[in-house]
């Protein structure tokens, strides 16, 4: 494939066989987070004109998969996991110990490139409001969400994740 030309394209836009070759040469990095997180931080940053918790996500789910904004869309349709053989999952909420190990495995001093994070903090506030978010949801909202990110919840480690109960 022409360099030139692989500067213009996305990803999907190659065949098989050029998007291995390409693939083939990189560390290949996939930064994770909770789905019914995202969701939470999408209706906290004000992406639906919905006034309630409960009715952004009957709208998120009413809109389907297909229709779906690149913020909440399930992960598994975004970086195709199951294709791209990624060499390292970092999940949200364990940032500085995982982004310390890579910078490690790549030879870098990791202490002094790293910002701070505040994780537990984060962990803690996550928790927190997501316990609350959920309650304001009903059961079958809460079936309908594990079922539209259930791709996500097979593919990665969200074992504290509220859609997993």
């Amino acid at each position: 494939y022409p360099r030139q030309r692989a500067l213009e394209m996305q990803l999907g836009e190659f065949n098989l066989t050029e998007i291995e070759a390409m693939l083939g040469s990189y560390t290949k990095v996939l930064f994770v987070r909770d789905p019914f997180q995202r969701l939470i931080s999408a209706f906290m940053q004000g992406m639906g004109s919905s006034p309630s918790f409960s009715s952004f996500v009957q709208d998120v789910l009413d809109g389907g998969q297909h229709n779906a904004s690149v913020t909440w869309k399930p992960l598994v349709s975004l970086c195709r996991p199951c294709l791209v053989q990624y060499n390292y999952v970092v999940v949200f909420g364990f940032l500085r110990q995982e982004l310390g190990h890579l910078l490690q495995r790549a030879g870098l001093p990791a202490g002094s490139l790293l910002p701070k994070f505040t994780d537990t903090q984060v962990r803690w506030t996550y928790s927190w409001l997501s316990e609350q978010m959920f309650s304001e949801l009903s059961l079958q909202q809460k079936k309908q969400l594990s079922r539209f990110y259930r791709w996500d919840l097979s593919a990665f480690p969200f074992s504290s994740s509220l859609l997993t109960g």
